[in-house]
């Protein structure tokens, strides 16, 4: 007698692939960087809170099984552990999910390792809106939580470019390294631009007079969309990718700043204590009086659901950015002619 399997039954929300169908990607990135750096360097290791698969550590793991260590559900243990191998010299690069590195761990980040300023990097992934699993693993607030640890750096990559160039930087870092990772198939965005991640530094990916976009992470990629549909209506918009989002390069970001156009931030994070506070603390500080407007998630926690509709909901979406910026335009600048 046959027996007829049903389908397994699978939602979009268990998705976090980023990538578009026709789009170019790189598979894990991350590991694939791991790797190369270190047969280079024997002092690299790699720990996982029983994630490896998830955070792309397992590519590590697969390769060189005697630098990788497991140590289970226990995102506490996976710090310690980090900062003693630290202080032994080695180079740990520590995985996990960002909900779990920033809120079970918190007090073993701050007194093990940032306190000692040893070098330990978190790789995490899942940041902000990139799950549909709801705020038990929707990092919608990490960077809030960090950027007030003494000698933390923050990365937020926008692609597998700026992941496998960040890798070796955060390793020869002195300090530790927080960053938020893409998983899987990662896009490729930024080696159709002049561009090359260098750690603490944001870089102009066009130049447009009438709109400047301030973005990090993921959230570039979008930007770069929008900019590109807002030429339809003789829109003309700048990039600015802020990878580090601590230390922030504020030279340039003034600089930016300085030119008389329409500013938004976008984030893949809260508009509390990320990018959006960042730049415009950064613009007060200076005397920098301008009007900045946040694109990132709002001050509540996300509802579960399949990405797409998430990212349309709360405005993160190529489509949101664009209706964003037409709303903050004079009406008469984008409307077409007869």
């Amino acid at each position: 007698m046959s027996i007829t399997q049903k389908k397994r039954l699978t939602s979009d929300a268990m998705s976090a692939s980023l990538a578009g169908e026709d789009q170019r990607t790189t598979a894990a990135p991350l590991g694939h960087a791991l790797v190369q750096l270190a047969q280079q360097d024997e002092r690299v290791v790699g720990l996982s809170a029983d994630l490896a698969k998830y955070t792309d550590l397992h590519i590590l793991r697969d390769a060189m099984p005697d630098r990788f260590y497991q140590v289970g559900m226990a995102e506490q243990a996976l710090l310690g552990a980090a900062a003693g191998l630290a202080m032994e010299g080695f180079v740990p690069f520590a995985s996990t999910y960002s909900v779990f590195a920033t809120r079970r761990a918190y007090d073993f980040l701050c007194l093990d390792i940032a306190e000692a300023n040893l070098n330990v990097n978190m790789v995490c992934a899942l940041p902000g809106l990139t799950t549909g699993y709801g705020p038990s693993h929707q990092a919608t607030e990490d960077v809030a939580i960090l950027r007030g640890m003494p000698n933390l750096t923050i990365v937020d990559p926008c692609d597998a470019v700026d992941i496998e160039q960040a890798v070796p930087q955060l390793a020869a870092h002195n300090g530790p390294t927080y960053m938020r990772i893409l998983r899987g198939k990662v896009p490729r965005v930024l080696d159709e631009y002049d561009y090359t991640f260098e750690l603490g530094k944001a870089q102009l990916l066009r130049d447009g007079a009438e709109v400047l976009l301030i973005s990090t992470g993921l959230m570039t990629e979008r930007a770069l969309e929008a900019a590109k549909a807002l030429t339809q209506d003789r829109v003309d918009v700048a990039v600015l990718h802020v990878p580090t989002l601590k230390p922030l390069d504020e030279e340039t970001i003034l600089r930016e700043l300085g030119r008389d156009r329409v500013v938004l931030t976008c984030e893949n994070h809260t508009v509390i204590g990320g990018l959006f506070d960042a730049v415009a603390h950064a613009a007060i500080r200076d005397g920098v009086f301008r009007q900045i407007t946040p694109v990132g998630l709002p001050d509540e926690f996300l509802d579960a659901g399949a990405l797409p509709t998430l990212n349309d909901r709360y405005g993160l979406s190529t489509s949101k950015i664009v209706e964003r910026v037409k709303s903050l335009l004079d009406p008469k600048h984008t409307e077409r002619p007869d």
